[in-house]
């Protein structure tokens, strides 16, 4: 392992909202000094031995982004840009009209191709990891790894009671694992609310109890720069078997991913951490994310002026 190896951090911001400005999440001050959670990330990703970012973008948000975001990262990292866009799809495609979703976190991180040769780690704009995934990511993926049978993948691993909101139920990959850690599934479970003795299910049929200790994803990957050819492959497929009329279906990194798995061209090394998860997903989370950030400055993980 070596923090000289190059390694690259894919920041996907595509959904950052049709202008800069009050109410878009991404952009909020949570910090202390009025830091951003991208901030933070880069930052962790810098000191983990990360040297290079890229920015998952819209191409109408180019100019607004470097300006607020991409120049003040400039100054710490290399920083590049990477454009997801709706017609941006493989020879022979086209955007079917009326579509205005994004084709989802496939397409986003096929947006890259050209500007990764290395191994990178891929997080979402608005979620906060803290630091030791970031480390243990990075030392798993500058590690000699092995691709003759299969491409090795590897992901942080949440402990489920550190990503739950005191404000209502989430969404969470429940990961299923082998006795080996490999990912082996996903079960993707809906109304995960946080309660007095760790965390339950709210179903049709009552309360169900979820162990708040076992390992969820949050979207968290560490990926080779070869994994980019498979998703180009993979795209293809998929376009090609929307049903008609489709304008909704999204290309999503963890379905493919598991496809990959179950088509034994992928493993997954499930990376456990035992950090919190922060993340807005009701407006009321904010006062409780603002805490958390100036209590982790207090302490002195994080400088104020960052």
């Amino acid at each position: 392992m070596s923090k000289d190896k190059k390694t690259t951090l894919v920041v996907m911001a595509a959904g950052i909202g049709s202008r800069f400005g009050k109410g878009i999440k991404q952009l909020e001050p949570l910090g202390p000094g009025g830091q951003i959670i991208m901030d933070y990330s880069v930052h962790d990703a810098l000191e983990a031995g990360f040297n290079k970012v890229v920015f998952v973008i819209r191409k109408d948000l180019e100019e607004d982004f470097r300006a607020v975001i991409g120049k003040r990262m400039e100054a710490r990292i290399e920083v590049a840009y990477a454009f997801q866009e709706l017609d941006n799809l493989p020879e022979g495609f086209e955007k079917p009209e009326g579509r205005t979703k994004p084709w989802g976190t496939g397409q986003a991180i096929l947006s890259c191709k050209g500007l990764i040769h290395e191994p990178f780690v891929v997080i979402n704009a608005d979620d906060y990891y803290g630091k030791e995934p970031f480390r243990l990511l990075h030392e798993k993926l500058t590690e000699e790894q092995n691709k003759d049978d299969m491409l090795p993948i590897c992901m942080a691993g949440f402990r489920l009671g550190n990503t739950l909101s005191e404000n209502g139920g989430v969404t969470r990959g429940v990961c299923l694992m082998d006795e080996n850690m490999h990912l082996t599934g996903v079960d993707e479970t809906q109304n995960i609310f946080k309660t007095p003795d760790g965390a339950a299910v709210q179903t049709e049929d009552g309360w169900r109890t979820i162990d708040a200790d076992c390992p969820v994803s949050m979207n968290m990957w560490g990926l080779q720069p070869e994994f980019i050819d498979l998703l180009e492959k993979g795209f293809v497929e998929f376009l090609s078997n929307i049903p008609e009329g489709d304008l909704k279906k999204e290309f999503l990194l963890p379905i493919f991913i598991d496809q990959l798995i179950k088509e034994k061209k992928a493993y997954v090394d499930v990376i456990p951490t035992e950090e919190t998860w922060f993340g807005v997903t009701y407006q009321e989370d904010k006062e409780s994310v603002k805490a958390a950030f100036a209590d982790l400055t207090e302490q002195g993980v994080y400088p104020r002026d960052m």
